[in-house]
């Protein structure tokens, strides 16, 4: 099988496309032929191992992984024995968190791991993109932050994968959104449900005189300390990058003062559950994906150098011709 091999951490050029031996799957695994996978922001991080904590877990000096990726959909092609949720054929999309592997033709998973039946109205591709944003969105503001209906949310970041979710499932969870963007994605926001867009080109949030229950940073680009005057007494900040300074903004305001900075590893709390509940809302016409850009899987090393630029627009998604 193709596959998009990394033996090496560096640029994008390390990134080679290789015939590999296609995978056994175990008695309670299934294997899966890839029909779409993404390209996030953590696939450039672990393929540059930066932050140096990545060699830490994945390999000092090499990946232990050579495949990498994480989301995916496609079709059950083959079965272990002992296989009960699972038949050949079964339309899936899920995520593989653990032993990546989803920039290849065919992977193999566990049956009781991140992968269920993707939603009958989502193709290939957009229920991929589900996996990558939506997942972490709904920890972050369901689980993490606790939203309620009613509550003001500002979301800043957006129009990426993580921010262009968030703005759905704030308004499915019955908040007040702000979306936060730049002026060409001012559209698009409104058009995924934001009651207000703020241009960040053109205005700074943080100096109005509006204040939020929640201000969820998806893109870890404003600080605590510049978002705590936009805080409502008992507000969270929320942020997807774990940087020292949050790290020791969540313990200092653990401590004291009624306004909240919080991170939460949501890659760690991901589940069947959370897969069905979004399936549920692409079926109902809830969320929808947003994807930006196509790459089949030869051009992999292309989509990790455009998701790079920092631009993107909800998800990049590789295609395997199928």
């Amino acid at each position: 099988m193709r596959a998009i091999v990394c033996t090496k951490y560096g640029t994008p050029d390390v990134l080679q496309l290789k015939e590999v031996e296609k995978p056994t799957p175990k008695d309670n695994e299934v294997r899966i032929q890839i029909h779409a996978a993404i390209v996030t922001p953590s696939d450039c991080a672990f393929r540059k191992a930066n932050p140096f904590i990545i060699r830490l877990l994945y390999g000092l000096m090499r990946p232990k992984n050579n495949i990498l990726g994480v989301e995916l959909a496609g079709e059950i092609e083959s079965v272990g024995k002992d296989v009960k949720l699972f038949k050949k054929g079964d339309q899936v999309f899920g995520i593989s968190p653990n032993s990546f592997g989803a920039h290849a033709e065919y992977m193999c998973l566990p049956e009781d791991k991140s992968v269920i039946i993707k939603p009958v109205n989502a193709a290939y591709e957009e229920a991929a993109g589900v996996c990558d944003g939506a997942l972490t969105a709904l920890i972050f503001l369901r689980d993490t932050a606790i939203i309620q209906s009613g509550q003001k949310v500002l979301i800043h970041g957006a129009s990426g994968s993580v921010g262009a979710y968030a703005v759905q499932l704030a308004k499915y969870f019955g908040a007040e959104v702000t979306g936060v963007c730049s002026s060409t994605n001012l559209e698009l926001v409104k058009s995924l449900g934001a009651d207000q867009v703020i241009d960040y080109t053109e205005e700074d949030f943080t100096k109005s005189d509006q204040t939020y229950d929640v201000i969820f940073d998806a893109v870890g680009k404003r600080s605590f300390s510049q978002c705590k005057s936009s805080l409502k007494q008992r507000g969270i900040y929320l942020s997807t990058v774990p940087s020292l300074g949050v790290m020791l903004q969540m313990l200092w305001t653990s401590k004291i003062g009624s306004k909240k900075a919080i991170f939460t590893a949501a890659g760690l709390k991901q589940n069947k559950e959370n897969l069905n509940f979004l399936k549920e809302l692409v079926e109902a016409g809830k969320i929808k994906s947003v994807i930006d850009r196509r790459y089949p899987l030869e051009q992999t090393a292309e989509a990790h150098r455009y998701v790079e630029k920092g631009h993107k627009k909800g998800n990049v998604v590789i295609t395997f011709g199928t």
